[in-house]
């Protein structure tokens, strides 16, 4: 950390001149951003964008999500002085323009037009050329991204951390429900189910439709290793998005969720798995289910943080320049 630069820098989030670099801002004061990069809406040049989605009116049990994007950012200032750990000096902050595109704007009273919405955001900057990690919100913001990058790619690889399969059978495409939105993407054509897997599953579900899944038991029994190995086979070099709900990880990291399930991940167990992925062609991901009202410590929204770091480190290490021996 650089004690000198941390005695003139504030409010970076709208002062910083150069999109690239580490910060060294006070974590507890100053304008929020994630990582403390650049609020802006020029996507010229960015190669990767995070954005939030602060709806959480399709959850089945504990609201709050909606407060999820403002807390995942306020955590992530403990992280950008320092590149991220883990990463053998891979700093995403210094080699690539990452920028903070801020919220997604609605008219909360008018549900129906959220997914929509959540649609066109995504393939407004899906054109302009970057990324994206977007900052949840509940899960079924995922299904209405998945519509966007699927009409840039083709049929997903998606890797789901997740307690829950989220593949309730649910035929009425006009239902905005969190339960349901693997199922839709299913249906819908949006998924490369035999490139798809999902980890850390811990409810019972009927019908995988073809996704292969790693419970949370066999992630414990196996190691960290051997699953990120199982799900680099899976997925190849198919075109991938990870999508990484908060209750992936056990309540004991992670209690600040709308529908906990005992048995998770543990947080080193996720952030493991996530780093043995490197490699793999991540083209965008997304947190999700964050609830800041049940997070009395912030443990939830400080796990949230690093796993949307980590995500921007898959996304970008496949296009670092790597030095010429």
């Amino acid at each position: 950390m650089a004690l000198e630069d941390a005695k003139g820098q504030v409010d970076l989030a709208f002062t910083r001149t150069n999109r690239k670099g580490l910060a060294y801002e006070n974590a507890f004061g100053g304008a929020v951003s994630f990582l403390r990069r650049n609020y802006t809406k020029d996507l010229d040049g960015v190669d990767l964008a995070i954005t939030g989605i602060p709806f959480d009116q399709a959850v089945t049990h504990r609201p709050g999500a909606r407060f999820g994007p403002r807390a995942i950012r306020e955590a992530s200032c403990l992280q950008p002085y320092d590149p991220p750990y883990g990463w053998g000096g891979f700093d995403p902050l210094s080699e690539f323009e990452i920028i903070d595109y801020g919220d997604m704007p609605f008219d909360y009273a008018n549900v129906a037009e959220v997914p929509a919405l959540i649609e066109a955001h995504f393939k407004h900057i899906l054109h302009a050329g970057p990324g994206t990690v977007a900052l949840g919100g509940d899960h079924f913001m995922t299904l209405p991204i998945l519509r966007a990058y699927a009409a840039k790619y083709g049929p997903m690889s998606v890797i789901q951390f997740d307690a829950h399969s989220d593949l309730w059978a649910d035929d009425d495409m006009n239902r905005i429900d969190h339960g349901t939105f693997m199922y839709k993407a299913v249906k819908l054509g949006l998924i490369d189910v035999e490139r798809s897997v999902q980890i850390g599953i811990r409810t019972e579900c009927d019908d995988y439709h073809g996704i292969q899944y790693i419970d949370a038991r066999t992630c414990h029994e196996q190691g960290a290793v051997n699953v990120a190995k199982q799900v680099k086979d899976i997925v190849g070099g198919h075109p991938a998005y990870v999508t990484f709900d908060i209750d992936a990880l056990d309540p004991a990291f992670a209690p600040g969720t709308g529908t906990p399930v005992w048995g998770g991940l543990a947080s080193w167990q996720a952030a493991a798995i996530l780093r043995d992925l490197a490699g793999i062609n991540m083209v965008g991901g997304d947190v999700v289910e964050v609830s800041p009202p049940y997070d009395t410590t912030g443990a939830t929204a400080i796990a949230g943080a690093h796993v949307a770091t980590e995500l921007c480190c898959l996304a970008l290490c496949n296009k670092r320049e790597l030095p010429v021996a």
